[in-house]
């Protein structure tokens, strides 16, 4: 019995680790650099940022929103992209976001679908959570989020986002997002 015990500890920790290994990698958050720097050149990111109307959101993204589809080229593929630039803290409005975005942008999230073979599992989405600046954001044991976050987790990006319907991991559309 203590050793069918020790067993599933075991399992249960390696599958832990092997989700947790499965975002975060430098491959991820070189991709992530890669993504940001696009993102900049279209501007959906950096100090030239194209602005829009912010919308009232939710956790665990912000309670003011800004919502982009479009598509982007990284690495050669070019492939559907959603930002969403999350305002707060909670009681923000959208003319305090209006007057002031920088003061009250909490952070960027990303999908950008990759390439056919990426993750077909998820549609092959990217995930990557930036910092105003840029910089990716990390969970409390440090991780990078960028790549798979969340897959084969209970709490993540991907751990979320496969509830959204249409099967295609967007909550906010179920609208085909065609690549140029």
């Amino acid at each position: 019995m203590r050793n069918a015990i020790l067993t599933v500890a075991l399992c249960a920790a390696a599958t832990a680790a092997m989700s947790q290994q499965m975002a975060g990698t430098e491959e991820d958050q070189s991709y992530a650099a890669d993504l940001w720097a696009q993102m900049a050149d279209l501007g959906l990111a950096g100090d030239t940022v194209i602005r829009s109307f912010p919308y009232e959101g939710v956790e665990p993204h912000g309670l003011m929103l800004e919502t982009f589809y479009t598509s982007a080229m990284v690495r050669g593929h070019s492939g559907a992209l959603v930002v969403k630039r999350n305002y707060g803290p909670e009681g923000v409005t959208s003319d305090e976001v209006l007057s002031d975005p920088d003061e009250h942008l909490g952070s960027i999230t990303v999908m950008f679908q990759r390439e056919d073979s990426y993750d077909p599992e998820t549609n092959n989405w990217f995930w990557a959570k930036y910092l105003p600046d840029g910089t990716l954001d990390q969970n409390p044991a440090g991780m990078a989020l960028a790549g798979l976050v969340g897959k084969g987790a209970d709490a993540g990006c991907i751990a979320c986002h496969q509830g959204a319907g249409g099967e295609d991991f967007l909550f906010t559309t179920d609208a085909r997002l065609t690549v140029d």
